[in-house]
């Protein structure tokens, strides 16, 4: 075989090529009604809701939700029936394959994020390690 009956695969030049049809995060029946509620609610129903994760917390890092009017550079965007979701470049390696669910208990009610990423989290349940490392004392982030 020549170098001229080799198949190529075009190199894409924008870094990532099309954007993914594969969505990062997913979201529950129970969550989506939720997140439409609050933005009626809220007087925002064309925001979009922001998926972050940050620094803190007693196992390393925490989650966040808010609603969010702004797309930033690295931003991914996702549409789950109507819901627009946006996540943070950093927060995307931490979040791949989580589970956005709002729980209505007994106990107490609100937004849950199930995250295959994390192999530990404190109590609280808001709080979580992607890296085994052991927790860091300090209070939970709510």
């Amino acid at each position: 075989m020549t170098m001229s009956e080799t198949t190529r695969e075009p190199i894409p030049m924008n870094g990532g090529g099309a954007p993914s049809t594969e969505l990062l995060v997913s979201v529950t029946e129970a969550a989506a009604k939720k997140v439409l509620e609050l933005r009626t609610r809220e007087g925002k129903a064309d925001a979009r809701l922001r998926l972050f994760v940050k620094s803190g917390g007693c196992s390393g890092f925490s989650y966040g939700l808010a609603f969010d009017d702004k797309v930033n550079d690295g931003d991914r965007v996702e549409d789950h029936d109507g819901v627009p979701i946006v996540i943070d470049q950093f927060s995307q390696q931490h979040v791949e394959g989580a589970e956005i669910d709002y729980v209505d208990s007994l106990m107490g009610s609100g937004f849950a994020i199930n995250n295959p990423n994390a192999v530990s989290s404190c109590a609280c349940g808001s709080s979580f390690n992607t890296d085994g490392a052991p927790a860091k004392a300090g209070g939970c982030a709510h």
